[in-house]
């Protein structure tokens, strides 16, 4: 039968969309996941024909005994793929050696990890100032010496999802940020970057064998509350064709530095003067309503294309319909428990609405944004303008209300 390994999988987002397209595609899809929870919810994973529980994904040999495992039950393993942090880079280990798809695994590698990346393009336009802190410094002696770079930004490497970040504007604010990082991740480099204010884009890419394809260009817009905080997604982005053939210039040259020739991912760009920065360049495509806002706007199933490069198959990037798409994430206000939602029906039924998603259930405990998990509902709405579009997502959003009760 042939089979598909999945290393990790979110309950929903591109990541659990790959588990349903595979099944769609005719694939026999097995689920290895560190997610005890999800084998006490098995009723809700239809899309999984096999799960199976391994407490350290990491641990590559036992990785690699499950895999052994399906082959002499008889399954014929067709690819082993990832499309979650830090299980990318394994996954596409695994696939190199049991005489898979071989990607780029070295250039996944360092994108997995933000001072391998950072490190290795640092000679780059597009890089801004960082400094990598392995806690061999005091926090007042570093905040002395990096004061004149001021603002900035902290993060511990192994962070996404925007958790863990501190924007500090002071050096006395530098040193408290530094001090909190280091008591919560003890040991732990922190990454210290230039702050960089702009118009911020998400750029999905899928390489074949060195040729460079650029599926979407999106704009974001960030939280009020929290300026790390995506809750806005214009696509495509409105880009004059001076900004953009830089944009791809500095793309190709960050590609080509980490050494990517085959296989996807997704960077974050920012336009600083006129100028294209890098913000984060990520070993996968984008998780959430990424492959539900691409394929509104252009037709194209980027999830299922991916797929298909896993499979040594052929991706096809073509688009079918060039519309204008607009995606608007809602974030709460009030820590809490969760009373109840309203208005999904009222919004999803608004001419232009595409796609209404509500995350939490009943009961569960919500909170103020402090990362990108604490999103917690969305709406994916198309029209014949950009403005349009934005305006449909955004009405829709207000039809949804939390009730929360408060801690």
């Amino acid at each position: 039968m042939k089979s598909i390994i999945f290393l990790g999988a979110h309950k929903s987002g591109t990541s659990r969309e790959a588990l349903k397209i595979a099944k769609d595609m005719g694939y026999y899809t097995i689920l290895l996941t560190d997610r005890k929870k999800f084998l006490e919810q098995r009723d809700e994973f239809n899309d999984v024909h096999q799960m199976v529980l391994l407490p350290d994904l990491l641990d590559l040999s036992r990785v690699e005994e499950e895999i052994n495992l399906c082959q002499l039950q008889g399954y014929k393993i067709e690819a082993i793929m990832s499309l979650i942090d830090p299980f990318v880079f394994p996954a596409a280990f695994m696939s190199k050696k049991f005489g898979l798809t071989q990607l780029s695994s070295d250039a996944l590698y360092l994108m997995e990890e933000k001072t391998r990346f950072r490190k290795a393009l640092q000679q780059l336009f597009s890089s801004p100032f960082f400094h990598v802190h392995s806690q061999n410094e005091t926090a007042e002696a570093l905040s002395e010496r990096l004061a004149e770079n001021l603002p900035l930004i902290l993060k511990p490497v192994l962070s996404n999802g925007s958790k863990d970040i501190h924007l500090s504007m002071s050096k006395e604010s530098l040193k408290r940020s530094i001090k909190h990082l280091e008591s919560k991740f003890p040991g732990q480099p922190i990454l210290i970057e230039e702050y960089l204010i702009g118009r911020q884009f998400l750029v999905e890419i899928v390489m074949i064998h060195g040729r460079l394809n650029i599926v979407g260009v999106i704009e974001q817009e960030f939280s009020a509350a929290n300026p790390f905080i995506v809750t806005d997604y214009a696509f495509p982005a409105l880009l004059k064709s001076k900004e953009y053939e830089n944009l791809l210039r500095e793309i190709e040259q960050i590609l080509e530095t980490l050494g990517m020739q085959h296989g996807s991912c997704h960077l974050e760009m920012k336009m600083v003067n006129n100028e294209w920065k890098l913000i984060e360049v990520n070993p996968r495509m984008s998780g959430g309503a990424m492959n539900k806002i691409i394929m509104e706007g252009s037709g194209v199933n980027l999830v299922q294309e991916i797929i298909k490069l896993n499979l040594k198959l052929s991706p096809s990037f073509i688009p079918t319909k060039n519309d204008h798409v607009y995606a608007a994430f809602s974030t709460v206000n009030t820590s809490g428990k969760l009373l109840k939602v309203t208005g999904k029906n009222k919004a999803l039924k608004m001419q232009g609405v595409k796609v209404v998603y509500v995350k939490p259930r009943k009961g569960t405990i919500v909170t103020q944004p402090y990362s990108m998990g604490d999103r917690y509902a969305y709406v994916v709405a198309a029209g014949d303008s950009p403005e349009k579009a934005r305006q449909i997502a955004l009405s829709a959003r207000n039809q949804i209300q939390f009730y929360i009760e408060p801690l």
